[in-house]
């Protein structure tokens, strides 16, 4: 074949053919990139939820931790009030006045007293209503009773303490409230 046959040959130019071939790759070129893109946007969205998981995992487990470290004292202390009641018992029920019953009673006291130390140390607060607005958050009622002199809904008398630690109720405080 001469020269002059392949430029008279019945067939597409050299560069129209040249457009069609890189156009092809162009648009794929594009379609692949949207897709990288969508692909980029998806793993940035599930980046970005992870790391809020993660920080709301952390949030978490600080205040349960927290806590843990706060109320860790709780089921020892509900078990020592049993003791300390049974304690302001002996107190009130010993009123004698025979040396050994007075030697016996002060003994009590300093125990009571350094029981009340050491629950205040760890952040253990009675509750002590007399006289006070029933509340029954800290309260539990046991009976009502009409009162001379009494604004309904007080606290008459208080059978037994209520103690709470850290702003938290260990036991509510049982008591007679004032009828209206």
């Amino acid at each position: 074949m001469s020269e002059e046959d392949l430029t008279n040959s019945p067939g597409p130019e050299p560069q129209q053919e040249l457009l069609e071939v890189e156009a092809q790759p162009a648009a794929e070129a594009d379609q692949a990139l949207r897709e990288a893109q969508s692909l980029a946007s998806e793993n940035w969205e599930r980046y970005l939820r992870a790391q809020a998981e993660m920080e709301n995992l952390r949030r978490r487990v600080e205040k349960d931790l927290q806590n843990a470290h706060k109320y860790a004292l709780e089921k020892f202390a509900k078990e020592l009030l049993p003791v300390l009641d049974s304690l302001e018992l002996g107190i009130a029920a010993a009123g004698g006045d025979a040396p050994e019953l007075t030697k016996l009673k002060e003994g009590a006291e300093l125990t009571l007293k350094q029981f009340q130390s050491v629950f205040e140390k760890f952040a253990i607060v009675a509750v002590d209503p007399m006289g006070e607005k029933f509340n029954p958050e800290l309260h539990q009622a046991m009976a009502m009773e009409p009162a001379q002199g009494a604004e309904p809904n007080t606290v008459l008398r208080v059978f037994q303490k209520g103690y709470l630690l850290n702003d938290r109720l260990l036991r509510p405080a049982l008591v007679v409230v004032a009828q209206a």
